[in-house]
This record gives C-alpha cells, structure tokens and sequence, in this order.
C-alpha cells in the first residue's frame, strides 16, 4: 500500500493516480507530532479563526465521532469490458501508461468548442443517468456496466478505461473514498454517498465531470458535506473569466469550505481538458498563506525541541525527532512561499475544476491497488467537478444537460 509520505512531496492531477507530476508547491503536510496518546497532524493552513485552530487541525483521530458505517474494503473485479472496434480511442490506451500532464492550454477554435460542447454534455447525460441507478444494493460494478454501455452506444470511449492500466470506465468513490475508485462487487449500503466521475472520449475530445449523490438514507452531516463542496464548485465557477488568476480558484473554495470547517485535498487538482486528458493549467482547490510557513516550521522545530525534554534522554537522543518536524522538514524540503502561479485564464481555454472535501483528515491513503484513494482516518469525502469554457462574459458549464 503506498501511504502519505508517498504522496507529500507531489500534487497529483484528479486522475493521474499513482503517477505522480512534480510541483514546487510546499507540501501539504508540514509536520507530525505524536506524544503519548495525543495525535496532531498540522496541514498546509486553513483560514483560521483562532489561536487553536490555527495550531492544531480539526482532524485530530480523537476528534472523529464514532460511526457504525463500515470501512472500505476491495471487491472483486469483472472482466475487462470491451469497445466496438469502430469507436476511436484516445492515444494512451494499451500503452498501459499514463500520459501525465500535457503542457500547454486547451484552447479551441469554433469547431474545438462545439466538439467540447458534444463531449460535455455527453458526459453529464451519462452521469444524469448513473445516478438514477444510486440504491442500496446495486453493485459499483453495475454502475460501471451501465456507464459503459451508454457511452459506446453514443459512439464515445469511456475515457478511463485503459489511462494507466485502469481497468474500468467510471471511477465510483464511496464514502471515504476521495477518488479513483475502482467500480466491483460491493453493494451500495443505505446511508452512504457515492461520487461517481464520468469522462467521455467523442470526436477527439475529452468531456469530464463528476457528482456526489446519496443512497438511501443518509444523515445530515454527510448532506451537509455534500452540500458544501457543490456550492464550492459553483462558487470557484463564478470567479472565471478571461484574465483571472487561476489561484483565485483555490482561494474562493478554501475560503468556503472554511467557514463549515471542512478539509480541502491537497493532492489531487483540477486540469485543462479537451483533445487531451489532462493538460495545463494544474487547478489547486486550495490556497496557500506564505506568511504563516516560516511560523509554522519554528514552530515545528520547537515541538521537536519540546519532544526531546520530555523524553528524559536530553538533546543528544536524535531519535526523539522521528516523527516531528526536523525529520520531516529534512526528508522534504520546501520553498517558503505562496501559490506563485500567477497564471491567468485564457479565452476559449477550457478545464476542469474539481474540489473534494473531508469532514475530518485531508491526508490521503492510497491502496495497493494503486487508484483507490482513501482518507487516512476513514472520515467521509465529497467531490463534484465540471468541465468549463472560459468566455468573454465568464465560464460556460460544458458539462451540463
């Protein structure tokens, strides 16, 4: 299983998976303290409102109320669905290797745009519809059969299917799954949320989106995270236009999910879209506050300190710093500094933006099935996405029936 050391030092695209793209962003997780029973895990900083928060995140383990839902455990996979040889498909497949982040901007033309048009909306008509089928006891791998089938009868190619060696063609992330879930035999269970990324291959160009929906029953803090991360999305959309920054994304949803005292993911990130998966710009749903980090590591190195007083063994014990901020602060060395991308939307650019948000830790955890990704202490996550169209009046929704 790779956990989140393995991911810290890098910022993963939304469906990059375990290939990881280079960044020189600070990490998201600056340090680790653990002194007896007491855990602190200390992110990238959230707008805090207080002295407490500011030093100690929310997400603390003890803090996460007890809960009988079930932790996520693999199924079982089908066999490897097929696609009409008529129907094109993207340039990755069979190479069993992900492309990465292609450089430069999606920006089309008139005809660009309509085929964008034609694979976003083919996209959300497919996505529409795999939420109908959201019910306790309905297998993940049945929404994954039903997806499947309307998108090549559209004459499209489910792109997922093959990116990476990724065996199916929607990704289905159930509860504390953050992303990439790998559709198979579970059965939904009432009560529990389900995000389920669609992304179509039609005429050469890629429409992406995704929706968190409810199955059955399911209890009002779970809503209220889905609530929250929806108008998170809206939000960010409606600071888009010709021109803007794309680090006002992250500000506008970090800022939101804020004021509920919710997690924003880190690793994971929105992209341009269109005749490639992913491609420039790399969207962070999060912000970044320069000013706090040189705090943050003092602050770091002075439970470091702390640690070794209270171990009776002295300063000259260096194995008192496992865990703490001078081991990490070496292991991966960051740059004080904030978002400095100061890159700005284009006309007729499109891309995606796709924020997940956490009840309780943001670290991530990825299974060894190297896709799955899980929160570190089983909280629920949430995630909506669109592809958008920058216009000279703002964005347009792409992805929308």
């Amino acid at each position: 299983m790779v956990g989140t050391s393995s991911l810290q030092p890098k910022i993963v695209s939304s469906f990059v998976g375990g290939r990881f793209i280079y960044s020189n962003q600070p990490l998201p997780q600056v340090f680790r303290y653990n002194l007896g029973r007491s855990r602190v895990s200390v992110q990238l900083p959230r707008k805090f409102s207080g002295l407490t928060n500011l030093l100690f995140n929310r997400s603390n383990l003890d803090d996460i109320p007890s809960t009988k839902r079930k932790r996520l455990r693999p199924g079982k996979l089908s066999p490897y669905r097929p696609v009409p040889d008529h129907i094109p498909r993207p340039p990755y497949v069979n190479t069993r290797q992900a492309p990465g982040i292609a450089s430069g901007p999606e920006v089309h033309d008139e005809k660009g745009i309509e085929c964008m048009r034609a694979s976003g909306r083919l996209a959300a008509q497919v996505l529409e519809y795999a939420g109908t089928l959201v019910q306790p006891g309905v297998k993940t791998d049945e929404i994954d059969e039903a997806v499947h089938q309307m998108i090549v009868d559209n004459g499209a190619y489910p792109s997922p299917l093959g990116y990476g060696g990724f065996p199916k063609s929607v990704c289905t992330s159930v509860n504390e799954c953050i992303c990439h879930g790998i559709p198979d035999s579970r059965e939904l269970e009432d009560g529990d949320i389900i995000n389920i990324d669609v992304t179509v291959y039609l005429n050469g160009y890629h429409g992406d989106t995704s929706a968190t929906f409810f199955c059955g029953d399911v209890d009002d803090e779970a809503r209220n995270l889905v609530k929250v991360t929806k108008e998170c999305l809206d939000k960010a959309i409606s600071v888009c236009a010709p021109g803007v920054e794309y680090k006002k994304i992250g500000k506008t949803i970090h800022d939101y999910a804020d004021k509920y005292k919710y997690g924003v993911v880190r690793q994971f990130v929105g992209h341009g879209v269109g005749r490639v998966f992913h491609a420039d710009p790399v969207i962070l749903h999060y912000s970044n506050y320069p000013k706090l980090y040189l705090f943050m590591i003092l602050f770091a190195f002075g439970l470091g300190y702390l640690q070794q007083l209270t171990s009776g063994d002295g300063l000259a014990n260096d194995k008192v710093f496992e865990g703490s901020a001078y081991a990490v602060y070496n292991k991966y060395p960051f740059c004080i500094s904030g978002n400095n991308d100061h890159g700005r939307m284009l006309l007729n650019q499109t891309f995606t933006i796709e924020p997940m948000l956490t009840i309780g830790s943001i670290n991530p955890v990825m299974w060894n099935d190297d896709w799955t990704v899980v929160t570190e202490d089983g909280s629920l996550s949430a995630q909506f996405e669109h592809t958008i169209l920058i216009t000279q009046d703002g964005a347009e929704i792409l992805t929308k029936c």
